[in-house]
């Protein structure tokens, strides 16, 4: 197949077009380079330099590669800025999706996967957190995430598009060439590791009196990797459909740094501090629909493998990717 990633210069997306380019596909690259890097790149890939707040821009780039499907991964992804800017929220993940939606109508582009969140369904009814739970999402990043939902089901029953949307979890690991660099990092394993590297001095501990075992949050890790599979496998969706994917595992916060201590075999020092605002105690994925009607299986789901292949791709790019 011919894929159009956008925002194929990000830790997801980079990693879906390395394993999409294995596979034998044609792969082009559409990044702004905000958030995403230069290196992160797969060289096999061609790289269109393009914004999606420009509609010409990615409307000449889907007549001129006139690709089987596009992959959308160019959204805003803080929780915490979008509650401080919530119009770069909106802007970003609504209009500028819009923008992408109306180029691929425009040009008979008709097959999507699109990079959604389980921050559309807020503070949890139950665990593990399946499809029919109610979306309640309490930050405009969820928010977002959940109105461009609504737009691609009309888009599907007006314009045929046929659309993957995989909310997922804590995406977590690296690829053997690619891994985790955001300019901004709030995710847990990246920052535990660069303590470990020497760049911290320690890492904090948001609430130690949760209702859990070990009174800190439980997140359910997904390999990179798995995450990339099932993105490929969505590819050959028959109909457009809606997917939670995660492991159906969880792993507390200090479990997580346990682990990194065990991987580096270094000593990573904690603070301890109160808990945030908005921070559920468990977040876990049920993906029974996917693996009942894709097969899709996580393959990784140890967190000391998961955490070996962030701490290999940390140690050879120990200042990310440079950029």
């Amino acid at each position: 197949m011919k894929i159009l990633i956008v925002g194929g210069a990000g830790y997801i997306g980079s990693v879906c077009a390395e394993l999409l380019l294995d596979e034998g596909h044609a792969v082009s690259i559409f990044d702004n380079l905000i958030e995403g890097h230069r290196r992160a790149i797969d060289p096999r890939a061609e790289f269109i330099a393009g914004d999606l707040a420009e509609r010409a821009t990615i409307t000449t780039a889907l007549e001129t590669l006139r690709p089987d499907a596009v992959m959308h991964f160019a959204a805003s992804a803080l929780v915490g800025e979008s509650m401080t800017n919530p119009s770069k929220y909106f802007r970003n993940n609504i209009a500028n999706g819009l923008n992408l939606l109306d180029a691929m109508v425009a040009t008979g582009v008709r097959r999507l996967v699109f990079s959604s969140t389980c921050a559309t369904f807020g503070p949890p009814e139950r665990v593990p957190i399946d499809e029919t739970q109610a979306q309640r999402p309490i930050n405009p990043y969820g928010e977002s995430k959940l109105a461009f939902e609504k737009i691609l089901r009309w888009y599907s029953e007006i314009h045929g598009l046929i659309f993957v949307a995989l909310r997922y979890f804590n995406a977590a690991g690296a690829s053997g060439k690619f891994g985790e660099d955001h300019r901004t990092e709030t995710h847990l394993i990246p920052n535990v590791l660069a303590v470990a590297l020497g760049h911290k001095a320690n890492v904090d501990i948001y609430g130690t009196d949760y209702d859990t075992p070990d009174g800190t949050c439980i997140r359910d890790y997904i390999h990179i990797l798995d995450l990339s599979r099932a993105h490929i496998l969505a590819l050959a969706a028959p109909q457009s459909e809606f997917y939670n994917l995660g492991t159906g595992g969880g792993t507390s916060v200090r479990e997580v740094i346990d682990s990194c201590r065990r991987v580096t075999g270094r000593e990573i020092a904690v603070a301890e501090k109160p808990r945030r605002a908005g921070d559920p105690p468990r977040l876990i994925a049920a993906s029974a629909k996917i693996q009942q009607e894709f097969g899709w299986q996580p393959n990784l789901q140890d967190i000391d493998v998961i955490i070996e292949s962030a701490w290999k791709w940390h140690q050879q790019f120990p200042n990310g990717y440079g950029d």
